[in-house]
């Protein structure tokens, strides 16, 4: 007289599709993470670090002249082993 109904789903089915649930939901937000920094790069950001390496070079240029010139005036003369004599 009882038949078991097709449509009921056991708690081990029910509790089969949470974990499988949960399982997923942690597994997909890490995998787009991952996979999200390969395009982070944008011709705006290139340009902004080709500009910012064009200034490094600018003001290292004018550091080493600033202390060239500076030397000269000491009267100092650069060494191989990167000391200073006096002349």
């Amino acid at each position: 007289m009882n038949e078991p109904n097709k449509s009921e789903i056991s708690r081990r089915g029910v509790f089969s599709l949470l974990g499988l649930g949960i399982a997923l939901g942690l597994a997909a937000p890490t995998a787009m993470l991952m996979a999200s920094d390969a395009e982070a790069q944008t011709v705006g950001m290139e340009r902004r670090q080709e500009r910012r390496a064009g200034r490094h070079e600018r003001r290292e240029e004018r550091r080493t002249g600033r202390h060239e010139r500076r030397d000269v005036r000491r009267g100092d003369t650069p060494t191989t082993d990167g000391t200073k004599t006096k002349n």
